[in-house]
């Protein structure tokens, strides 16, 4: 048995803020789409605009946000941000107590939230690179994976529960004072951090904000590895709105199974990240990008034939489950190559980039996923959002771009 690798009490604080941050937004799981079915009683395109507008608003005002963050020093930031987030999410149940909850209120919600959470995740990484030893990245990184999956699988079932006996509004108070204490556990870090100082003058200004775009997309690997990310993720994020429709009104799930159907499938991501040193180690990280960039995309088509009843519940267990393991081995070793494959003062402008493009591509595919089922069914939506996944493995990288000097991945006996 391979003994428990100890980080230091600095990353301690930090994985704790993540964790209690995760598992506040567990609760909180899908409640934007939930208010917006229950309570505001909005239509397909109406829910699926609610998850692409605030999102591409969001990526649109962090644009500028990948210098700013860049030169500056993270730990404060990451304060400000979750603070931000915690004061614009308590709006939410202070609306619906006054009677004054609409639909606008929502999307403007969810673009501050989107915001934020680009310039906290741009911060982290880049913080989390100082933090800890090169080779312990992997481990740092399956560690955010295992937490967040973990969070998924307990929070919205508990949240669910909560819902229904407190009101709608309930999660969003939990998600909000996960990031009041999150707060808390980023301040509780010890330690001097030195003022970011620039090293390129030549770019100050408008040229800062393309330089995380120019050196992924000047990166073979990191080029293709982002293109296909992007439309992974916007495919499957644009069918979350689209289920909430099928499942809850026109299958007749009640909530609580609908945020089972999530839920329980993210015991999954335990499994999936917990492999990935293991897996990396066996087999290298070219394998991993190409082998299970592959396997995760081909089980989401699955979703289009969910019918009534506990089979349907069922099937959209089973195909959860299994992007869920794919994805949580695969995204712990994208994140570590991607801290890796960047220089250290572009580190905040290049994850602002990536996630700027990622929230981008979730917004346009939710946004065309919400007309589609408009004009016909959110079932041929999924089914269209299915068959379209099954040619992102044609993105991913063909040839191991790995420079000489780099240590080949340890071969592991059988």
């Amino acid at each position: 048995m391979v003994a428990r690798r100890s980080l230091g009490r600095q990353f301690g604080w930090l994985w704790t803020a993540y964790a209690v941050s995760a598992y506040g937004s567990g609760l909180g799981f899908g409640a934007f789409p939930l208010i917006a079915v229950l309570v505001l009683h909005a239509s397909p395109a109406q829910v699926s605009a609610l998850s692409a507008v605030g999102p591409a608003v969001g990526a649109l005002i962090a644009l500028p946000l990948g210098p700013w963050v860049e030169f500056r020093r993270k730990r404060p930031v990451m304060i400000t941000m979750d603070l931000a987030r915690f004061a614009v999410l308590m709006t939410i149940p202070v609306a619906y107590a006054l009677g004054r909850l609409g639909f606008v209120q929502l999307l403007v919600v969810s673009a501050m939230v989107a915001t934020a959470k680009i310039a906290f995740n741009a911060a982290s990484g880049a913080y989390l690179r100082a933090l800890v030893r090169p080779e312990d990245l992997l481990v740092a990184n399956a560690r955010f994976e295992s937490t967040n999956w973990s969070s998924i699988a307990v929070g919205p079932p508990l949240g669910g529960a909560a819902i229904g006996l407190f009101g709608p509004v309930t999660t969003v108070v939990a998600d909000a004072l996960s990031y009041l204490f999150s707060a808390l556990g980023v301040s509780a870090i010890r330690g001097r951090e030195e003022h970011p100082q620039r090293t390129d003058r030549s770019r100050v200004g408008a040229g800062e904000l393309l330089d995380g775009w120019r050196h992924i997309l000047t990166h073979p690997v990191l080029r293709a590895l982002y293109l296909n990310n992007m439309l992974v993720a916007g495919l499957i994020m644009a069918t979350e709105p689209l289920l909430a429709v099928l499942l809850l009104r026109q299958l007749g799930f009640p909530p609580w199974q609908y945020a089972l159907a999530f839920a329980a499938p993210c015991v999954g991501g335990l499994i999936g990240s917990r492999l990935a040193r293991r897996v990396v180690a066996r087999y290298g990280r070219h394998r991993v990008f190409r082998t299970v960039g592959t396997l995760r995309a081909v089980w989401l088509i699955g979703l289009a034939f969910v019918r009534p009843g506990f089979a349907g519940l069922a099937t959209v267990m089973a195909v959860e489950l299994a992007i869920i393991i794919g994805m949580s081995l695969y995204n712990p070793v994208l994140a570590t190559y991607r801290l890796e494959h960047t220089p250290q003062d572009r580190i905040a402008r290049t994850l602002s980039a990536w996630s700027i493009g990622q929230q981008t591509s979730i917004a346009v595919f939710t946004a065309l996923g919400g007309l589609l089922a408009d004009a016909t069914s959110p079932r041929t939506a999924l089914t269209v959002a299915g068959l379209l996944i099954l040619t992102t493995p044609l993105l991913l990288p063909r040839h191991d771009h790995t420079p000489q000097h780099e240590p080949e991945p340890a071969r592991t006996r059988s």
